[in-house]
């Protein structure tokens, strides 16, 4: 909103002219978004706990999160709420690509809201069954593909990393495709979130990523020298990734370890959402297997827990998800949470250079 109201003055005042430019934008969005989350946490926290809305500990866990039972959760309702704000400040709002991004954030939280709210309710650990939250995923993924498929001009073809000549095209199956990039990477950030920090820091690394990725789809002239595909009005998105930055990087000085409150699945599905949806606008969605290495890691471990137990009685890993397993290993959780940090920076690092290397 400020882009609309300030930019337009800058035939009068010189200084308004900055808002033109998305770095500053980029810059300021982050900013904002860190400091309401920052400010508004300590008492959101604290009307969590009058509230009584306090994690339930499933009891087959590792013995040294029983200690957690009671922690104020659904603390992703600020991250979201940083983001919508931060966003509608300063990026251009006027962009369809903004508006699909942040309703994609809107409806995932609100799955994640309702699967919060049936735990606390109930007094256990699961919320929503399996299918009524895939299901419900899959209805806002759905309305985000087809808008994509019936958008004039928008390609269907897939930019494979490392590739600059080899670009399927998907036709049709472009909007079955996109649900599940939008809907896995929900899911996997999820998955993820069962240490503490260990979620928010590798989407802050992702949203990083992505921000570079938007930025340079965005512009023509670094998208053609790139050799990627240019998307227009693209870079919008790279202000919004910076919010989720900033938001993510202000909720984590609570959710350090040892976390004062929980995002729950309000914060964690809307965030890969948000992170699925901006890959399928950049035309970067097979990338997003590397910059969310760690997420998909931890989908992973849980797919082969499952299978293998079915099918052969047995378990792969000690305890699934991934970082479970390391736990089960003697590794103490602060370990196991910046060990698996900087997995993320590593793999954010390698898909960033996938953008030159073609």
């Amino acid at each position: 909103m400020l882009y609309l109201w300030l930019y337009p003055l800058h035939t009068e005042f010189a200084i308004f002219n900055v808002f033109r430019y998305l770095s500053f934008r980029i810059i300021y969005a982050a900013v904002t978004a860190f400091i309401i989350a920052f400010v508004l946490a300590p008492p959101m926290i604290r009307k969590l706990q009058e509230l009584g809305l306090g994690q339930k500990i499933r009891e087959e866990g590792p013995s040294s999160h029983l200690t957690k039972t009671g922690t104020p959760t659904m603390g992703g309702i600020l991250i979201i709420f940083a983001v919508l704000i931060s966003t509608f400040l300063w990026a251009d709002v006027t962009n369809l690509y903004v508006w699909l991004v942040m309703l994609s954030i809107v409806g995932f939280g609100l799955v994640g809201f309702v699967d919060d709210y049936v735990k606390i309710l109930r007094g256990r650990s699961m919320g929503l069954n399996a299918w009524q939250k895939l299901l419900a995923q899959i209805g806002v993924a759905l309305g985000i593909g087809l808008f994509f498929y019936s958008s004039p001009g928008y390609s269907t073809e897939l930019s494979v990393p490392f590739f600059k000549s080899f670009t399927p095209d998907l036709g049709p199956f472009y909007i079955p495709f996109a649900i599940l990039v939008i809907v896995g990477c929900s899911n996997a950030v999820n998955l993820t979130d069962g240490l503490d920090g260990l979620a928010v820091g590798p989407v802050i690394v992702a949203s990083i990523a992505y921000l570079v990725v938007s930025y340079a789809a965005g512009n023509r002239v670094v998208s053609e020298y790139l050799l990627i595909p240019y998307i227009e009005g693209a870079g919008e998105l790279s202000v919004l990734m910076a919010a989720v930055f900033g938001s993510s990087l202000g909720f984590l000085w609570f959710n350090t370890y040892p976390a004062s409150v929980f995002m729950g699945d309000v914060g964690s599905l809307p965030l890969g959402a948000a992170l699925g949806t901006v890959a399928v606008v950049s035309k970067h969605e097979l990338l997003l297997i590397l910059v969310g290495g760690v997420f998909v890691m931890e989908a992973v471990s849980v797919i082969f827990q499952v299978a293998s137990f079915k099918s052969r009685g047995k378990r792969i890993f000690l305890m699934a998800p991934l970082h479970h397993h390391f736990e089960m290993k003697g590794w103490e959780e602060p370990k196991v949470v910046v060990r698996l940090w900087i997995v993320a920076i590593l793999l954010s690092l390698l898909s960033l250079s996938t953008l030159k290397l073609r």
